[in-house]
């Protein structure tokens, strides 16, 4: 909650970390307060959770609190907290975005319902009854058409800025980096922006986002964090090099659906006890585990810091 009086305080490397289970598929609160303490250590500006790499349609609602609780224990209100609160029902979003402002989250990131296809009209009221609901919690947009079959239209998030002052920015997780423009255009560079497209973070901060929440953070979240903080400090040619430099792990995320390869790669790293991914996700075949091992190699040193602990 230390951060939700002052939105714009949060910037940089926000991690949206892996939900973590048991090798029998429940969840796994000691793995998750490892990933929140890793994520510290090795400087991530934030953390959230509940977002597609949390595979949140694969658990009940009790569980998405149960590891909200958990999270905001571990950030102690000493690291940003933006908690994916979404869901495909208006009931269920409102009790999972009210779980989070009780538990102190600093900005609810809440997802285009998915599913439903709903016009633009019904975005706008969507977001605006979260908003009415919630006027003292900072709401950020969160848009992955890939995931919900729906993108709001940059107009439509105007229209919400304008009608809601707790509705601040947008995570856009979407390739159409003129979406990203239009919206920054339209309202305002002030209006709070990151990325959740790997390969457009560092581009992003160059027509004014704030960060990003790339699920690059749970694999490699020193080098993710150092990349915005060199950018901010004026080392453009560093972070553009480190940019590359973390191509394969970017393809690594995406050998087969995401978070399946992080996950075994956080495994085998001794991050989380184990790489389980509920279905209808599996755990990487065969030949998807050989280019997982082939594209970590060309990038290992970056994967866990020299004197971060796994």
């Amino acid at each position: 909650m230390k951060f939700r009086s002052d939105p714009a305080a949060v910037r940089g490397s926000i991690a949206p970390l892996v939900t973590p289970f048991t090798a029998d598929g429940a969840l796994d609160t000691d793995s998750l307060r490892a990933l929140v303490r890793w994520q510290r250590a090795s400087g991530s500006h934030g953390v959230s959770i509940g977002g597609s790499t949390g595979e949140p349609g694969a658990q009940k609602l009790a569980e998405r609190v149960e590891a909200l609780k958990v999270v905001a224990e571990e950030t102690a209100d000493e690291l940003p907290f933006l908690p994916g609160t979404g869901t495909a029902t208006l009931a269920e979003t409102l009790e999972l975005t009210g779980a989070a402002a009780d538990l102190g989250a600093d900005i609810a990131l809440v997802i285009t319902p998915y599913y439903s296809r709903p016009t633009q009209e019904g975005l706008f009221q969507w977001y605006s009854t979260v908003a009415k609901e919630f006027p003292d919690l900072p709401i950020v947009v969160y848009n992955v058409p890939s995931r919900t079959a729906v993108d709001i239209a940059p107009e439509t998030v105007l229209r919400l800025r304008l009608a809601h002052d707790n509705i601040v920015g947008i995570k856009e997780t979407t390739k159409d980096f003129e979406h990203f423009s239009h919206v920054l255009h339209l309202c305002g560079r002030d209006f709070l922006m990151w990325s959740g497209i790997e390969l457009l973070c560092l581009p992003l901060l160059a027509i004014g986002g704030r960060g990003f929440v790339s699920a690059l953070a749970n694999l490699a979240p020193a080098a993710v964090a150092r990349m915005y903080e060199l950018y901010e400090s004026g080392d453009r040619e560093a972070a553009i090099d480190l940019h590359y430099r973390l191509h394969p792990l970017v393809e690594l995320l995406f050998v087969e659906t995401n978070p399946a390869p992080a996950k075994h790669v956080l495994a085998d790293l001794g991050v989380i006890a184990s790489g389980y991914v509920r279905p209808p996700l599996i755990p990487p075949t065969e030949a998807g585990l050989a280019r997982i091992a082939a594209l970590r190699a060309k990038a290992a040193d970056l994967l866990v810091p020299p004197g971060v602990p796994a």
